[in-house]
């Protein structure tokens, strides 16, 4: 055999000594190009809908800008400032909001004791950041400031008190966004608590307790929440004495509570049904008794997978509180409805900028939630990436 051939036959390996330099990955999968062709125009059907909602964005958002801010009225005493002249009728008239904005916010509240408002909301701010910030201090006291101490004094200040000065305020002169934020706080404070009770009874193994979890939970979910309010306001008092009387708002607050924790129960259901069987089985391997295995291994794990689905129904509460002006109680959409027919400010534009209002209130309350629920979703997913 020749040597030419006996090299090759011979196996040859190249092994290279230094590693070969990384090539950048395509421009079409990177930065705003790659951006845009993965969420944008990643199928045919999603281009098209992409090009549909561009060319319907381009015909209403300039109108929508004309109305909000370009051809908008700032400033003015009364209707005149927002009224048509020389047949051109103006945009928003933010003159009206501006004019009105402290009826909007208190309501029919005295004048002279609104400071206790300011206190409130103030109040409500510190206990709010010192829940949701995850690096604030001795969070543990937060928790009992916000569930106990915050409601308690929010009471006094708003209600009043004569043994400590403050003059009683009845309920039926609080009114504006200060209804709203009341009765949407209490809503999502309670619903919560309630809501994981009734998701446990649901699923308890006593039928006793399960029944009545099962018939609360689908009876409340089975009526609109209007109807809730309706029977709250009207029908309580016919199965009370004539010598007692409840509060019109306390009745809200009550029917809005329970409507809220029956949708909570099944979002914290699905939650705990979602768990493996294997976390229980390793939580009673480990000796935890039913209320330990529940605090430190079900739920919150099962909180963490329906985070999602508890923010929607906060933010469904919170926009639901709208509800109230058909029952006579007087929120913030209320307060626009009597302002916006005010003679004074009696102008073609005034509804429609009182509306537009309460919308990016209403917006920014809830994307808010949206926002923060994304955070905290982001965080705690961090141990779950592969």
């Amino acid at each position: 055999m020749s040597e030419t051939a006996t090299l090759s036959e011979t196996p040859v390996a190249y092994v290279r000594k230094t590693p070969a330099q990384a090539l950048p990955p395509p421009a079409s999968l990177v930065g705003v190009l790659g951006w845009m062709r993965q969420n944008l125009f990643s199928s045919p059907a999603n281009s098209v809908l992409t090009i549909v909602t561009a060319l319907f964005a381009a015909w209403a958002i300039p109108g929508f800008i004309s109305f909000l801010l370009t051809d908008a009225v700032w400033t003015g005493a009364d209707r005149e400032a927002c009224v048509a002249k020389n047949g051109v009728l103006p945009g928003a008239c933010w003159a009206f909001v501006s004019d009105r904005l402290s009826f909007f916010i208190y309501g029919f509240y005295p004048i002279e004791q609104r400071w206790r408002v300011d206190l409130f909301f103030v109040l409500g701010a510190i206990g709010v950041a010192w829940m949701l910030w995850q690096k604030a201090p001795r969070r543990d006291i937060g928790f009992f400031y916000f569930i106990l101490v915050l409601p308690i004094v929010s009471f006094i200040l708003l209600r009043g008190w004569d043994l400590i000065g403050l003059t009683p305020v009845d309920t039926a002169r609080w009114g504006g966004l200060m209804v709203t934020l009341v009765v949407a706080g209490v809503g999502i404070v309670a619903s919560l608590p309630l809501g994981i009770l009734l998701a446990l009874g649901r699923r308890s193994k006593l039928p006793v307790v399960k029944f009545l979890s099962v018939m609360f939970i689908e009876f409340v979910r089975g009526v609109p929440l209007i109807t809730v309010l309706f029977m709250a306001n009207t029908m309580l008092p016919l199965f009370l004495p004539d010598n007692i009387t409840v509060d019109k708002l306390l009745r809200a607050l009550v029917g809005i509570g329970l409507f809220a924790s029956a949708y909570m129960a099944e979002v914290v259901r699905a939650g705990l049904q979602a768990l493996p069987k294997g976390q229980y089985e390793g939580a009673m391997a480990m000796g935890l008794g039913y209320w330990q295995m529940m605090r430190l291994i079900i739920l919150p794990q099962a909180l963490k997978i329906t985070i999602p689905n508890i923010v929607n129904t906060y933010i469904g509460l919170f926009k639901d509180t709208s509800l109230l002006l058909i029952v006579g109680i007087f929120d913030f959409l209320k307060a626009i409805e009597t302002a916006r027919v005010d003679p004074q400010w009696a102008a073609p534009t005034t509804s429609a900028t009182g509306y537009a209002f309460a919308a990016i209130v209403y917006f920014i309350f809830c994307y808010g939630m949206a926002l923060y629920a994304r955070s905290m979703e982001r965080r705690l997913s961090v141990g779950d990436k592969r």
